[in-house]
Order: structure tokens, then C-alpha cells, then sequence
């Protein structure tokens, strides 16, 4: 079955052009949508494709009225691909029931696939780069320096449990084992403070 998309961006504009055209090339249905390209919801595009079926086309007038970016339309068409579910747009000349149309979803999959990896190799050398200059990684600490050394002395005196400074720190039990972990000359002194 051929299931035919058409979007327009503002209210004023007619939907009429893209509908004929999609009727003409042997659509069954015709899903319609006023909504910009840019907008994360397209309430219609997700029924549209939670209807399709292995087997069906997905016909659109031109790539632009299908994706918000060039990433969310290679998303749709991967999907489309990994669903069974042909691609046809009018004016692009692209049809996945042809060979030249089955070489641009291999094409598709490909620049994803390499565009995936590029983000991962730009993020790995961006984190490296930061620990180079000495940047600490990943989530602020949840104690700081002041609060170290309050816990060394509170486990120091032995006076209180490890829950009893924790709660007193603000900070959960876990945070002070940690803490106290890297400090192994404090727990050692005091051993018995690690019961809860």
C-alpha cells in the first residue's frame, strides 16, 4: 500500500498541490500536517509511521516536507529500512523499489553509520584534550575540600559513625566511603567507624 505524506509550514499555505500529486502517484491515504519543519512534534508523521506496515511506500512530495534536519530524515529512513517499508519522494527522483533507489538507503545508512563514529571520535579527543589541560571529567564532586577534612577528623576521633558524619556533611554514606577510601591512613586508626 502507498501511504502519502504531505507538510506545509504555515497555516496559510495550502496543502492542496502536495495531496493532488500524492494521489496522482497511486497513494491510498494522504496524512496531512501544518507544522514547520523544525518542530519536534509532528503529531501526524507519528501516526503515519506507526501505521505502516513491512511491505508499504512511503510517498512524500519532497525530502524537505518529511525531515526537520538531514539527521532526523536519515533516522526516518533507516527506520523505514530496518521496517521493510519502501521510500518514495516525486520530485527527487527517489525510489527505494528501484536499484538506483535500494544503492541511496545503503548510501543513507552509510554516511549514518560514519557520521556516528565521527561524533565518537570528536567527543573522545574533545575529553582528552580537557584532561590534558587538567580539566576535571564528568560530574562536579559532591564534597569539597572543607568537607574532606572535617570527615578525616570526625573519623580521626572516632567519636561518631559513618552515618552520623554523613548526615552531618549532608552527604550520602556512600560519598564518605568513597572519600574516606582515598584516606586509607584514617581508616585504618579507625576501623570500627565503618559500622552503620
Amino acid at each position: 500500500m502507498k501511504i502519502g505524506y504531505a507538510r506545509v509550514s504555515t497555516d496559510d499555505q495550502n496543502l492542496d498541490l502536495q495531496a493532488d500529486l500524492l494521489r496522482k502517484d497511486g497513494c491510498d491515504k494522504v496524512f496531512m500536517e501544518k507544522m514547520t519543519g523544525k518542530a519536534g512534534s509532528r503529531p501526524e508523521l507519528t501516526r503515519l509511521l506507526g501505521q505502516l506496515r513491512a511491505g508499504d511506500v512511503l510517498v512524500v512530495w519532497k525530502l524537505d516536507r518529511l525531515g526537520r534536519s538531514l539527521k532526523h530524515l536519515i533516522d526516518i529512513l533507516q527506520e523505514l529500512k530496518a521496517r521493510q517499508i519502501g521510500f518514495r519522494c516525486i520530485t527527487d527522483g527517489i525510489d527505494t523499489e528501484t536499484a538506483s533507489g535500494k544503492l541511496l538507503f545503503h548510501i543513507i545508512g552509510a554516511i549514518a553509520e560514519f557520521e556516528g563514529v565521527l561524533i565518537s571520535e570528536r567527543t573522545k579527543a574533545g575529553l582528552q584534550a580537557a584532561r590534558n589541560r587538567g580539566k576535571r571529567i564528568g560530574r562536579p564532586p559532591a564534597i569539597d575540600a572543607v568537607q574532606i577534612d572535617i570527615a578525616r577528623q570526625l573519623c580521626a576521633s572516632g567519636k561518631q559513625s559513618r552515618a552520623d558524619i554523613a548526615a552531618q556533611l549532608n552527604i550520602g554514606k556512600t560519598t564518605l566511603w568513597r572519600v574516606m577510601k582515598k584516606h586509607p591512613d584514617e581508616i585504618i586508626k579507625n576501623k570500627n567507624m565503618f559500622v552503620t
